[in-house]
């Protein structure tokens, strides 16, 4: 089993390889993220020990970088203790496992083979509605070839219209999924957002997409509009 560690504490990254050589690892070391990011396009590896803080290029960015490029290692991050955004961003980015430091090594070995048993991830499908296109594992929205930017939370909201296209959700539904369903605003703040998205993926190209059935939800067309 070869795992790559990406570590910059150098006493840290000796103490985890010694301890999976120990448990039968082949284990292979960088303590910089371009450096890591190098070794896990280059190399097969079974999973990836990847802490957040890195010198050169954040964690964040080599797990974001590796999805990019199709690369769907197993990734387990290390983060800041407590760090709640930290574990939130990793798992966002791709990551598919976390442990905050300071960390237990058994734990960590656990953690590992768990993740191996499971495999790669498979890719996530892009979700497409007629030329609007939305991709889950890049966390990226197009109409044709045209990229448009949108915010983790438009961005949310439109993932969750899609993978109900041609369906009426209701605004609670939305607000339970997108938001979550111990939100406690004003729920007309799904309103402000589909206005936000078709400002974004309708308006510039003269599509309407999300539609409003009054009194009920609403609808993104399966054909994009």
């Amino acid at each position: 089993m070869r795992v790559l560690v990406v570590e910059d504490e150098t006493s840290l990254a000796e103490i985890v390889r010694s301890g999976l050589v120990d448990e039968g690892f082949a284990v292979d070391v960088e303590h910089s993220g371009v450096d890591g990011l190098w070794a896990a396009t280059e190399n097969p590896y079974d999973v990836i020990i990847l802490d957040v803080m890195l010198p050169g290029m954040s964690g964040y960015e080599v797990c974001r970088q590796l999805r990019e490029r199709d690369v769907w290692t197993p990734v387990l991050m290390l983060t800041a203790k407590d760090g709640e955004y930290d574990q939130v961003d990793a798992l966002d980015l791709g990551a598919d496992d976390y442990l905050t430091k300071p960390f237990s090594f058994l734990v960590l070995v656990a953690r590992l083979r768990a993740l191996v048993r499971r495999g790669a991830p498979v890719r996530p499908v892009v979700l497409v509605a007629g030329d609007l296109s939305v991709d889950p594992a890049r966390r990226q929205v197009a109409r044709g070839s045209t990229q448009i930017k949108v915010t983790a939370r438009e961005f949310a909201l439109l993932e969750f219209l899609m993978r109900h296209r041609g369906d009426v959700v209701s605004k609670r539904a939305i607000i339970n999924n997108v938001w979550d369903a111990n939100f406690d605003g004003d729920p007309n703040i799904v309103e402000v957002y589909v206005g936000y998205l078709r400002k974004k993926i309708d308006q510039p190209f003269g599509r309407t997409a999300i539609q409003t059935e009054r009194g009920v939800g609403y609808r993104l067309a399966a054909d994009g509009g």
